[in-house]
C-alpha cells in the first residue's frame, strides 16, 4: 500500500526530466490525487471552486452564448427587416403584408433557400440581397450552428434521464455516460428534432398551402436542404409567419446532422484506430522510435508518450511544446517542478 502510494507520486514525465531516479520494478501510473478530473465539470471549476481564474469568461468568449446568438439573430432580422420593408416596391413576386414579406425575404435569403417567389427587381434591390446573403451565410456559420450545438448539448442530460427512466442515476454516472456517448446523443437528439420539423412542415403545408402530401413534403425536402426550387413555397399570411422560424430551424438542424455525423464516423475511426495501436505487438522498430532518449529503454513515460503519438493524439511538436513548457517552469534544473520552482518562476515573470 505504502509502495503504491509512492509511485502515485511518481511524475509521468520522470523517464524523461530525470535520469538519476531509481529503478522501480513495477510502475503504475494513476490518477494524481491533486487532480481533480472526476469532479471537475467543463467550465473549470471543482467541487464549487473555479480551478482557473477567468476560465469561465474566456470559455463564453469563444464559444458565444444561445442569449448572444439570439440577440444577434434579433439584430440582424431587425436590419435586414427594415432595408428590405424600404425597398419593398423594387421585390417583386407573390405578396401578402409589407413586414411579413421583408422578414420573409431576408430569411429566405440568409438561410441560402431563395424560393424565387420574391425576386430583387431593381440595381439596390439586388446589391442588398448580395450583401446580406454572405453576411447571413456568415452569421449562421458563426454563431447560429454554435448555438444551436449548444442547445442540443442541453438536451442531452433530458435524453439520459429519459433513458433511464426507472434507474436510479445519480449526476456523476449521468456525466460519465453522457461524456462517453457524447456524439451518440447529440446525434440522436437532432434526428429527432428533424424528424419533428419535417413533419410540422409538412402538415403546415397540407393545412395551410392546400398542398397534397406529396408535394408537401418535396416542398419541405427542398427547403431544409436549401435548393428551393420554387415551384412550391409558403405564400399565404399564416405560412410565412410559420416560414420565418421554421426555414431558419430546419436548415440549421439538417447542418447539424450532418455535422454529427462526419463526428460519428470520426470517432469511430479513430476507436479503430486506438484498438489496433493497443492490441498489435512491439517491435524493435517500435522500441528505437519510443526511446526518446537514446539511452537503450523505454520508460513508461516514453512508452505512453509513444502510444499517444500513434493514436494520432498527439505529435513529436506538442511533445516539445510540453517539454519547453516543463524546462521553463523548472527552474532549478532538478527534473521536477516543486512550489518554489512555481514561485520563481512566477517571480521571473
Amino acid at each position: 500500500m505504502a509502495d503504491d502510494s509512492a509511485n502515485k507520486k511518481q511524475p509521468l514525465l520522470s523517464g524523461l526530466a530525470d535520469q538519476n531516479i531509481g529503478t522501480v520494478k513495477k510502475r503504475r501510473f494513476r490518477r494524481c490525487k491533486t487532480t481533480p478530473a472526476s469532479d471537475a465539470d467543463f467550465f473549470g471549476s471543482y467541487k464549487g471552486r473555479e480551478l482557473f481564474p477567468g476560465s469561465n469568461s474566456i470559455l463564453r468568449n469563444f464559444r458565444p452564448s444561445f442569449r448572444q446568438a439570439s440577440l444577434l439573430l434579433i439584430i440582424y432580422l431587425i436590419v435586414g427587416c427594415t432595408c428590405f420593408y424600404l425597398v419593398r416596391d423594387q421585390i417583386v413576386g407573390k405578396k401578402t403584408n409589407g413586414i411579413l414579406d421583408a422578414l420573409y425575404f431576408c430569411i429566405v435569403t440568409m438561410t441560402t433557400v431563395g424560393y424565387g417567389d420574391l425576386v430583387p427587381e431593381s440595381v439596390p434591390a439586388k446589391l442588398l440581397a448580395c450583401a446580406f446573403v454572405f453576411s447571413g451565410m456568415a452569421f449562421v456559420a458563426l454563431f447560429l450552428g454554435k448555438a444551436a450545438d449548444y442547445l442540443v448539448e442541453k438536451q442531452e442530460v433530458l435524453l439520459v434521464k429519459a433513458v433511464h427512466l426507472r434507474r436510479k442515476v445519480g449526476t456523476r454516472q449521468m456525466m460519465k455516460e453522457i461524456e462517453a456517448k457524447r456524439v451518440e446523443y447529440k446525434f440522436f437528439t437532432i434526428v429527432v428534432a428533424l424528424l419533428v420539423l419535417v413533419t410540422l412542415g409538412t402538415i403546415i403545408l397540407v393545412k395551410i398551402e392546400k398542398l397534397n402530401i406529396i408535394d408537401a413534403f418535396y416542398c419541405v425536402c427542398a427547403t431544409i436542404t436549401t435548393l428551393g426550387y420554387g415551384d412550391k413555397s409558403f405564400s399565404t399570411t399564416f405560412g410565412r409567419v410559420f416560414a420565418v422560424f421554421w426555414i431558419l430551424t430546419s436548415t440549421i438542424c439538417l447542418a447539424q446532422f450532418f455535422l454529427y455525423l462526419a463526428e460519428i464516423q470520426m470517432e469511430h475511426r479513430q476507436q479503430t484506430l486506438v484498438k489496433w495501436v493497443l492490441t498489435r505487438r512491439m517491435t524493435v522498430v517500435d522500441l528505437e522510435a519510443a526511446d526518446l532518449d537514446d539511452d537503450g529503454v523505454v520508460s513508461a513515460a516514453e512508452f505512453v508518450i509513444y502510444k499517444l503519438k500513434e493514436m494520432g493524439k498527439i505529435n513529436q511538436e506538442d511533445v516539445a511544446l510540453v517539454l519547453e513548457e516543463f524546462e521553463n517552469l523548472d527552474v532549478d534544473q532538478s527534473g521536477t517542478i516543486s512550489n518554489s520552482d512555481l514561485l520563481l518562476a512566477q517571480s521571473v515573470e
